[in-house]
């Protein structure tokens, strides 16, 4: 991209990295609480704005540091096509022209996250793990468990999205310094088929992973996926069409659908909570209402801002 085209990108970004709030002093509870299985709240919420759900993620996080949320959660959605930078990403990466990212509606965004530029869009499986990565704080229910560590969670992810293509089929892993998920990892002809990108602030995890399903992998045109020129993206459509995998999907060129998000998520949510070890919760597709959720964690989070004295239970719907 010319200096000339890489302002332009620039000018069209829209910086709103801000310092996560800074919660207030953990709340201590002076009663002896014995360990417990740790619990990860699963909540499917469908299609939802990127920047709706980064509002979500941050509340929630901020919440679970200062133990007035006392269980780890995951977000499972799929949003619109929007672009992502991470907090030191180079803008040269964004290849598209700034006038044909606005025609499309395509907001580039820098968020907090590591890693490069990415791509979300309609038939990607979106994860974003609130989860207590250092051991969780003493106003928490889970005190006593030992922290993860976020080499371990960082691995768990990579799993987990591992496990979900081998539901599908498809036989997938990580690559030796490339973050993510892989399709031929090893092999004379990587594709990623997974993204991921995570923020740990004071012990709590917030963004996460992005797994192609059924997306338009010519989206990935509009960039330098994760910051890499000429890298090989592709998703379980076109890796089961490849195989000649009977279903649905046979069809790589076919349209994305959420419904295909949701198969993924209903496969991601248990894989992720069986690598960390937890014990996984909430409602799932396809005996899921992803409406009545979303309404259920706005109100949620509504209660967490509001002033109180002692924590709001984590599982309160």
């Amino acid at each position: 991209m010319g200096s000339s085209a890489a302002r332009a990108a620039s000018a069209g970004i829209v910086d709103d990295v801000e310092r996560m709030e800074e919660p207030g002093t953990p709340r201590v509870d002076a009663r002896a609480v014995p360990p417990r299985t740790r619990t990860l709240r699963a909540r499917w919420l469908g299609r939802i704005g990127y920047r709706d759900a980064w509002a979500l993620q941050r509340a929630l996080a901020a919440a679970r540091v200062d133990g007035t949320l006392d269980e780890d959660q995951l977000l499972l959605l799929e949003h619109d096509a929007v672009l992502t930078l991470g907090r030191h990403a180079d803008v040269g990466h964004v290849i598209a022209p700034e006038p044909l990212l606005r025609e499309r509606g395509i907001e580039p965004i820098r968020v907090e996250r590591g890693g490069e530029v990415t791509y979300h869009g309609p038939g990607q499986l979106v994860a974003y793990p609130i989860v207590a990565v250092a051991a969780p704080g003493a106003g928490s229910a889970n005190v006593g468990s030992r922290p993860l560590g976020v080499r371990s969670f960082v691995e768990a992810l990579e799993g987990a999205m591992a496990d979900t293509c081998a539901a599908a089929g498809i036989a997938a892993g990580p690559r030796p310094g490339h973050p993510g998920c892989w399709v031929d990892a090893t092999g004379p002809l990587p594709r990623k088929i997974g993204a991921l990108g995570i923020r740990v602030a004071r012990g709590v995890s917030f963004h996460g992973i992005a797994l192609n399903v059924t997306t338009n992998l010519a989206d990935f045109d509009l960039i330098d996926p994760c910051g890499m020129p000429g890298l090989r993206s592709t998703s379980l459509a076109r890796e089961r069409a490849r195989a000649g995998l009977p279903g649905v999907d046979a069809d790589a060129d076919a349209a994305p659908t959420t419904a295909s998000v949701a198969e993924a998520a209903a496969a991601f949510a248990p894989a992720l909570a069986r690598r960390l070890g937890f014990e996984l919760v909430g409602d799932l597709p396809p005996g899921d209402d992803a409406t009545g959720e979303r309404r259920a964690l706005e109100a949620l989070v509504e209660r967490l801002r509001a002033p109180s004295l002692t924590p709001t239970p984590a599982g309160a719907r």
